[in-house]
């Protein structure tokens, strides 16, 4: 996979100013600053032709709640497609993401699939969803950030934004930190440590502090292994371990067996 070099999102949202948060702050911040992302929002309030700015209306056949209506929304979209444009993007790279309960779910392998795309607009749908007609005309694939319910699509706009940021090539401080991040090889992160030595009573692994570069490896690795094993252990399926791996999960296993 050949992770593009620049980020380009615009998001469909009725709540611009809270992308902020990904603009302003923290790494994703410091990538927009360096001009390795750039995040546009567009608000469908924009594209309604009535003094309220009606953006939804009650479902057709009853029910509680709200929908938003297709016409701003595409309208929206089509306003998102001529910012690519703009910057001489051609619209074939570009795709259309609804962020949605019903989606697939967001993992560290969509993440790097959307990362070769790198040019996005994120539908931030709200109320009871958006009508079918625009998902049906408008939108390429729905994604989803897990198995529970919020009150809008921004915060999982927002998340995809913030995983995506992290593939990028000079977007982190240390390179490494990506490889090292959990589920970048299918496993749970190692725990790790740092000053003072001892706290709470509690002190650093003494292999953190041999100086053994080897050791730590193979430390990190087993912690890695038996974590995801105690965890997620349906991750552990995916995964052809070879057998200095195996060696070192049963291992792990045993000295947890040991202890209880």
């Amino acid at each position: 996979m050949e992770v593009a070099t620049v980020l380009r999102v615009v998001v469909v949202t009725l709540f611009p100013e809270m992308f902020e948060a990904v603009t302003r702050y923290g790494i994703t911040g410091r990538a927009v600053s360096g001009r390795l992302v750039e995040v546009h929002c567009i608000n469908p309030r924009d594209f309604t032709s009535d003094r309220h700015q009606t953006v939804d209306a009650r479902p057709y056949g009853g029910g509680p709640g709200m929908v938003m209506m297709p016409g701003p929304l595409s309208a929206a979209t089509a306003a998102a497609k001529s910012w690519f444009v703009d910057r001489g993007v051609d619209l074939a790279s570009t795709k259309v993401i609804y962020l949605s309960p019903q989606g697939q779910p967001l993992s560290h392998c969509g993440v790097a699939r959307l990362a070769e795309v790198a040019n996005l607009i994120l539908i931030a749908g709200r109320y009871e969803g958006v009508d079918e007609r625009f998902i049906e005309s408008e939108v390429d694939e729905e994604w989803s950030i897990g198995d529970y319910v919020l009150s809008g699509g921004e915060l999982p706009a927002m998340v995809m934004i913030d995983a995506l940021t992290r593939m990028l090539p000079g977007a982190l401080g240390d390179s490494e930190s990506a490889v090292q991040d959990s589920f970048v090889k299918g496993l749970l992160d190692c725990p790790h440590y740092t000053r003072p030595e001892e706290f709470a009573g509690r002190r650093v692994p003494p292999v953190l502090l041999s100086g053994d570069h080897k050791r730590i490896e193979r430390w990190r690795l087993q912690q890695s292994l038996g974590r995801t094993w105690e965890r997620r252990p349906e991750l552990l399926q995916g995964i052809q371990l070879d057998s200095a791996g195996e060696a070192l999960l049963q291992a792990y296993q045993a000295e947890r067996k040991a202890e209880q």
